[in-house]
């Protein structure tokens, strides 16, 4: 019988964890806010507008096509961070219940994160509660700041002590700066150039991994030590930063060491980003346990099933790849799919 090399051995399953949607109901609700999608709307027109939409057939074509099983929903940026609170409230449970009713038509394809009313703390909170054991979404996502609040606000520790409580992880996904950051920082060359400046290009990144060392500045992990945060695009900026970031144990009142926090409380997915040095990075700060897959679907999609061969050719032991293509998200949302 002629030997498998272990290196070529086939994965069983694929889970894409940052794998965006959007309703009709939200897009018109960010077209009437004085807010929005703060310039962004541009990024959700044309082909990813109607791959955006589409919760069936379509869909399923193209994760076949690229190799995966499983694509955990969610809303995409900024979610309902901008609106009013009673509105948000409103569609959060509209929104989170076609999520639920699109994962119950196809349980083998399908999982999902929550969206949350996060300018009206109390019921996001609920809302997640609701979410998780009622609907049975594996947790939820978040998109950094809700208007002028960042999300270490005291206004939100609800929100975290909830998740942890529910044994869930909250995904910490980008947002655009603040208007008055934009325009310090990300200004001065168009307007089509600023605002990929501000986003994808790097605001974005920076972004997201202020709001997470935020959290950690705050205590929130002190508080809650089992809360778990995903970070995407490989950990926004924090992991290649780390040595300087542990010097604010120098100053901060923290009660562990920063790389502590980051190896216990953090998980990274690379968002589509197929770059075998960034994942190595990844490994060496936080090991392959809390590595997770993740294609940024429909941003980052191109055909080819990249992101399954990014894992196949990775420096990975056969045991290693099954757990970033499905075995730690299993791990980490066990609570939330024995309810």
């Amino acid at each position: 019988m002629a030997q498998v090399n272990p290196g070529e051995m086939k994965m069983p399953k694929l889970i894409s964890i940052e794998e965006h949607c959007l309703t009709t109901d939200i897009r018109a609700a960010w077209t009437a806010s004085s807010i929005g999608q703060e310039g962004t709307g541009g990024f959700d027109r044309g082909e990813i507008e109607e791959r955006l939409d589409d919760l069936g057939p379509r869909r399923l074509a193209l994760m076949d096509e690229s190799g995966v099983d499983i694509q955990v929903l969610s809303v995409t940026t900024p979610g309902l961070n901008n609106l009013a609170p009673e509105e948000s409230v409103n569609l959060a449970r509209r929104t989170n219940d076609l999520l639920a009713a699109t994962i119950a038509k196809y349980p083998s394809r399908f999982q999902g994160f929550a969206v949350l009313p996060t300018a009206a703390p109390t019921d996001a909170s609920s809302e997640l509660e609701r979410s998780v054991t009622q609907l049975g979404l594996a947790g939820a996502m978040l998109y950094g700041r809700a208007r002028d609040k960042n999300i270490d606000h005291a206004d939100f520790r609800l929100i975290f002590k909830t998740a942890a409580m529910l044994g869930v992880p909250l995904y910490l996904h980008p947002q655009i700066p603040q208007r008055g950051v934009r325009e310090v920082y990300y200004s001065g060359f168009g307007d089509q150039v600023d605002t990929a400046f501000a986003t994808f290009a790097l605001g974005w990144h920076y972004e997201a991994g202020i709001q997470f060392v935020r959290l950690l500045l705050a205590g929130v992990f002190d508080d809650h030590p089992d809360l778990q945060i995903v970070l995407g695009h490989w950990g926004e900026v924090v992991l290649f930063y780390l040595e300087r970031l542990s010097a604010l144990a120098r100053v901060a009142k923290l009660r562990r060491p920063v790389i502590d926090y980051i190896r216990e409380n953090l998980y990274v997915t690379p968002s589509g980003m197929w770059n075998q040095s960034y994942l190595q990075r990844t490994l060496e700060i936080v090991g392959p346990e809390r590595i997770l897959f993740s294609s940024d679907y429909p941003y980052q999609y191109r055909p080819g099933a990249q992101g399954r061969s990014f894992i196949e050719q990775a420096v990975l032991s056969p045991e290693q790849k099954e757990m970033f293509a499905h075995a730690n998200w299993e791990r980490l949302t066990r609570a939330a799919r024995h309810r």
